[in-house]
C-alpha cells in the first residue's frame, strides 16, 4: 500500500496524518509530527514525508489555530494571532493546543511517550522549540528549519533541568524572513544551555531544499530508528 493521507477533525486542531507505505495499523511506528509556518497550512509539509522516509514513520501535521485570508479565496494559518506573532501569550495559547493534540494524535496512533519527534519551519519552528524542548518525556528530539526564538527568556523558562534532547537546526544562508544570525544565535543559545546540536546552514533563502531533507532524514534515523520492516 502507498503512503496515504488522512484528514481529522481533532479535539484541539485539524491535522493530517500520512501512513508509511505497507501501514500495518497492528505495529507500532515511531511518529514524526511536523509545524507549518505562517499562511500555511497542514498540506504545506505533507510532502515531505516520503523524501524523509517513506516506510519508517507515521507522520502528523496540524492546522494552525489562527486562520487568515491571505487572498481572496485563499485561506492560510498562523499559530498566533496575525498581528501578534511574537507576544509570548500568543504563544502559549497556541501551545496549549498543541500540547492537547500531541496527546491525541499520538493515543490514536498507539506512539508511546518519547518514540516521536517534533519539528517545524519558519513560525512552525519557533513553536517546536516552545513546545519540544519543554516536553523531553514525549520528544526524542527536536527540529527547527527556518525558525527562530526571538524571546530566549521565555523559552529558557520552558526548560527542563536535564537538556539531553538532540536538536536539529537547518537554515538558508540567504533568509530574508529570519536571517541566518538569529539561527546563529539560536545554536549558541542551545549550546550554552546544554543541547547537543546539529546545525546545517544552506545556500537557500526562506525554504527547504533536497539537501536539507537528506541531512535531517539521517539525523532522524539516528536519533528516532524507523520501524523495521519485515
Amino acid at each position: 500500500m502507498p503512503m496515504e493521507a488522512q484528514e481529522f477533525a481533532g479535539s484541539h486542531l485539524r491535522y493530517l496524518t500520512v501512513h508509511p507505505d505497507g501501514y500495518d495499523p497492528n505495529r507500532k511506528y515511531p511518529m514524526v509530527i511536523m509545524l507549518h509556518g505562517f499562511g500555511a497550512n497542514m498540506e504545506d509539509l505533507a510532502g515531505l514525508s516520503p523524501v524523509i522516509d517513506p516506510r519508517g514513520y507515521v507522520y502528523a501535521f496540524p492546522n494552525g489555530p489562527e486562520s487568515l485570508e491571505l487572498a481572496p479565496g485563499y485561506v492560510g494559518y498562523s499559530w498566533t494571532h496575525p498581528e501578534r506573532r511574537r507576544d509570548p501569550e500568543e504563544d502559549a495559547k497556541s501551545r496549549e493546543k498543541l500540547l492537547g493534540f500531541f496527546g491525541e494524535v499520538m493515543e490514536a496512533y498507539g506512539v508511546e511517550p518519547g518514540n516521536a519527534v517534533l519539528g517545524g519551519f519558519s513560525q512552525g519552528g519557533r513553536m517546536a522549540y516552545l513546545c519540544g524542548l519543554s516536553k523531553p518525556d514525549l520528544f526524542a528530539g527536536v527540529v527547527a528549519l527556518g525558525a527562530a526564538v526571538f524571546d530566549t527568556e521565555h523559552l529558557l523558562g520552558l526548560l527542563p533541568t536535564e537538556r539531553t534532547q538532540p536538536v536539529f537546526v537547518g537554515h538558508g544562508e540567504f533568509d530574508p524572513q529570519i536571517s541566518v544570525e538569529q539561527a546563529r544565535m539560536m545554536r549558541g543559545f542551545l549550546e550554552a544551555e546544554g543541547y547537543k546540536t546539529e546545525y546545517h546552514e544552506y545556500a537557500m533563502g526562506h525554504e527547504i531544499s533536497r539537501q536539507l531533507v537528506g541531512d535531517l532524514s539521517t539525523w532522524l534515523r539516528g536519533v528516532l530508528p524507523p520501524v523495521e520492516q519485515t
